[in-house]
């Protein structure tokens, strides 16, 4: 079950309440009985990993980020060669 925040918008008094989703607000502070408001801060989530994407979700990708990726480039026997240095002036 979910802790929720609440503070007294009169009295000032805070406290955590332990709640189910379905049960009721509490509205009135214990301690005063002025009217509760809840409090929300910042939640603690990381991600790990390599990210999630977009695409992660259709089918054929066997990676994150994935789509279709182009096929590795293969080499030409037409690749022009380096000439060989030349000799000190």
């Amino acid at each position: 079950m979910p802790t929720y925040a609440y503070a007294c918008t009169q009295c000032g008094h805070r406290f955590d309440a332990v709640q189910s989703f379905s049960d009721a607000a509490l509205t009135e502070c214990p301690v005063c009985g002025g009217t509760l408001r809840k409090q929300y801060g910042s939640v603690g989530v990381t991600f790990n990993g390599s990210g999630f994407y977009r695409t992660d979700s259709r089918a054929g990708n066997s990676g994150a980020g994935g789509g279709a990726s182009a096929p590795a480039p293969t080499s030409s026997k037409s690749e022009a060669k380096s000439s060989p240095p030349s000799a000190g002036s």
